[in-house]
């Protein structure tokens, strides 16, 4: 049975092209820098950014524990929002892996207010002290809006001021270039390393790059080893994401579209309340309608719908490219069905 899965753009399987150039790929050894295909990408990755070098991980929260763990030293202190993803759903690594402290701020829907990130810089040298080694930043955010870039300049004119370098967790940064319609550069050059991952919605099965000046990157590749991230022959999966890079990025704004379709068609129902703007391909709502809600998750999974259970009474459904219009009126009929 071919199920329609609305929850997260990580389902994404990878599309006939990616699967014929992983097949063929050609490949070597990329711990030794001998991976052609590997080279490819991060040579590729790296442009799109405006970065100078590039190095390919398996996953995004590798790609955010790595920059934590290449920038600071242990005992530092990262400043980031409370509610962004190295926060929320990174199983508490950065404790683990870099050794660092984490001193979070209360953000305005993702965005971090950059008084406060001023306000929460050690700035004096005292014993009782940790240092402030990185301020984190994260666009598209996880709660599905795009942060302003006025945001990332003034934070950036902060961090220049006090010599703190900026890492961007960007694992949906081609999202917030669709929706901001700018160029994927305009985002990350306030940042000194970015993260973006390929599976999130670009079809890739597996891979995220960290991207960053060629000496951060040179440290990070040896950062990569120890946390075991040396792959060998990986240009095999880096043969889908070159494919992410040249075209899925590309057809992003379909996503957006059908989420904007699927939070009308929703509000429509009569009993969904659309919790958070629509801004890329994500639409959190709650049903205002008393119903257990195990079973409900169970009525649709029965009707080929996959949906993750609520966070605290919020759901959230993601579109991406295996999600079309047609998939949309399915589901949106499916709901109207349970509460009728």
């Amino acid at each position: 049975m071919e199920f329609i899965d609305l929850r997260s753009d990580t389902v994404t399987k990878p599309t006939d092209e990616m699967r014929k150039a992983m097949a063929e790929a050609e490949v070597g050894d990329d711990v030794y820098g001998d991976d052609p295909t590997v080279n490819k990408l991060e040579k590729m990755a790296a442009e799109i950014l405006g970065k100078e070098d590039a190095v390919f991980v398996p996953t995004g929260t590798f790609a955010n524990q790595l920059a934590l763990f290449t920038h600071c030293e242990r005992g530092n202190e990262v400043i980031l929002g409370d509610d962004v993803h190295i926060v929320q759903h990174e199983a508490g690594a950065a404790s683990v892996i870099a050794g660092v402290q984490l001193r979070t701020i209360e953000t305005d829907k993702g965005a971090l207010p950059p008084e406060k990130v001023e306000e929460k810089i050690r700035k004096i040298e005292d014993i009782h002290y940790p240092k402030t080694g990185l301020i984190c930043l994260e666009n598209a955010h996880s709660n599905g809006r795009v942060i302003p870039l006025e945001n990332f300049k003034k934070i950036k004119e902060i961090a220049n001021r006090y010599e703190i370098p900026i890492h961007l967790d960007g694992a949906r940064i081609f999202n917030a270039s669709v929706a901001l319609n700018v160029d994927p550069k305009e985002i990350a050059k306030y940042a000194d390393s970015v993260s973006f991952c390929l599976s999130k919605g670009l079809c890739a099965p597996v891979g995220s790059l960290l991207v960053g000046s060629r000496e951060f990157i040179e440290k990070a590749r040896k950062k990569r080893k120890i946390m075991g991230g040396g792959m060998r022959q990986v240009g095999i999966l880096a043969a889908a994401g070159i494919i992410a890079l040249e075209k899925m990025r590309f057809r992003l704004h379909e996503d957006h579209e059908n989420a904007k379709y699927l939070a009308k068609k929703l509000v429509e129902l009569g009993f969904v309340e659309i919790i958070e703007e629509v801004q890329i391909n994500m639409v959190f709502f709650k049903i205002k309608k008393e119903f257990d809600e195990s079973n409900f998750v169970n009525f649709l999974l029965k009707n080929g719908i996959k949906i993750n259970p609520s966070d605290d009474n919020v759901f959230r459904f993601v579109t991406h490219y295996w999600v079309k219009k047609e998939h949309i009126d399915y589901v949106v009929k499916k709901i109207y069905d349970y509460f009728k």
